[in-house]
């Protein structure tokens, strides 16, 4: 891919600069997709030429060339600076050092200049002040969430986001279920953090892509669950629930799991294959991660879309299935997924960790009715739109942490 030369002949009167990981080369996640959508938000909302990407790329971190070329032509037309940042060192320090005098940098001669770090990997920013710079950290989930047991890293982790609030930073809560935890669990306090609901920027043009063919056994009717291949997404849960329906004698479509990674097929991949080879369960098991399969959710053979996760910070899954009224969606009542999937309104719902519930909640799915089915479809696509307006929220979080950055040109829904 061509890189952006970072030199700069002329500087704006304000600049805001995003650091992420995830996001801008590909996705490896939900993440991924929330990041990217943020960006492009940014390019909507702010004047030209405010706007500066760094973009970390670690040892690890591919490169989907159309993903990212797709992107760099709207940060262009935004005439945003692109600043890659090279992670080849296994010293975090040595990357936020490079961030910090970069952000240093790039804020020399500007009136008012807004430093945006959208990965977790990047929260230690906060251990830095710099001048004439504001700082606003966006966690999508944190180190007591996803690793629960590692009490250093958690530690870690309070002890940077309070330095950040101490000053004057702000954090982003990605849902009220975030809002709560980092108040709760981290101890941050109520002035110093602000609201920015994920969502999906309304709107954009899908991109033009090949279409990306079925599994041959789902075009004949299928579940479809999608997600990393780690424990908390709770896959092993759900194939557990569909043996408790075969055991029930209930007829269970095709399942479709996409549990996958970029990178090769690791552990977690590996033990869902054996789960479903040793139960013969009529299920495909995608682990190389595409973009095109998340376009099976508007597949007239779809059936349902399971989220059957132990752990989630927002969920941005039912949101994109109510974007291609598709569905219905079950989830698992846990975080932020309580906030869009409510029993009986935009789909149906069981605890976590419970396999027997969860197949209970397939059931009613499965024997859904029309008028029904298209209720649910209704009521989501209203949430989407009403809750989770991408670039509504992003403007509001912006209006309250650095209002000079915004073009007063620029109006929700626009393009």
């Amino acid at each position: 891919m061509t890189v952006i030369e970072s030199t700069v002949v002329t500087k704006p009167t304000y600049r805001v600069v995003v650091a992420l990981q995830d996001g801008f080369y590909g996705a490896r996640s939900g993440s991924g997709f929330s990041n990217r959508d943020f960006l492009i938000a940014l390019t909507r909302l702010l004047p030209p030429g405010c706007l500066a990407v760094m973009p970390v790329q670690g040892p690890s971190d591919t490169v989907d060339p159309c993903w990212a070329d797709r992107l760099l032509r709207r940060l262009r037309q935004a005439e945003a600076q692109i600043v890659p940042i090279n992670d080849s060192s296994e010293d975090p320090s040595h990357v936020r050092r490079r961030i910090v005098e970069t952000v240093a940098h790039l804020a020399t001669g500007t009136e008012r200049c807004l430093l945006i770090s959208l990965s977790r990997s990047l929260l230690s920013l906060g251990d830095h002040a710099i001048d004439n710079v504001d700082l606003m950290l966006v966690p999508r989930t944190t180190a007591a969430l996803s690793c629960p047991d590692d009490v250093s890293e958690i530690g870690r982790e309070r002890d940077c986001l309070h330095t950040a609030v101490k000053q004057g930073g702000r954090v982003a809560a990605i849902s009220v279920f975030m809002r709560q935890h980092l108040r709760d669990d981290y101890g941050l306090p109520a002035d110093g953090l602000v609201d920015l609901p994920n969502g999906l920027l309304l709107g954009e043009e899908p991109p033009e892509e090949e279409a990306l063919p079925l599994p041959g056994p789902a075009e004949r009717g299928f579940l479809f669950a999608l997600g990393r291949p780690v424990p908390e997404k709770g896959f092993e849960d759900l194939l557990a629930a569909l043996d408790v329906l075969r055991s029930r004698r209930v007829p269970v479509p095709h399942l479709v799991l996409a549990a996958t990674t970029p990178d090769a097929p690791n552990g977690y991949q590996r033990r869902l294959a054996k789960v479903i080879e040793d139960g013969g369960a009529d299920a495909t098991l995608i682990t190389g991660f595409d973009p095109r399969i998340r376009a099976w959710m508007s597949s007239p053979a779809l059936l349902g879309i399971i989220v059957p996760s132990r752990v989630e910070p927002f969920g941005r899954i039912p949101l994109e299935a109510f974007a291609a009224e598709a569905g219905p969606v079950i989830a698992t009542r846990v975080g932020g997924l309580r906030e869009t999937i409510v029993d009986g309104f935009t789909g149906f719902t069981a605890e976590p960790h419970d396999p027997a519930l969860l197949a209970d909640a397939i059931h009613r799915a499965l024997t859904i009715s029309s008028r029904d089915r298209s209720r649910f479809m209704e009521t989501g696509v209203a949430l989407l739109r009403g809750r989770h307006d991408y670039l509504r929220t992003i403007r509001t979080a912006l209006t309250e942490v650095a209002p000079w950055a915004l073009s007063p040109t620029v109006r929700s829904g626009t393009r």
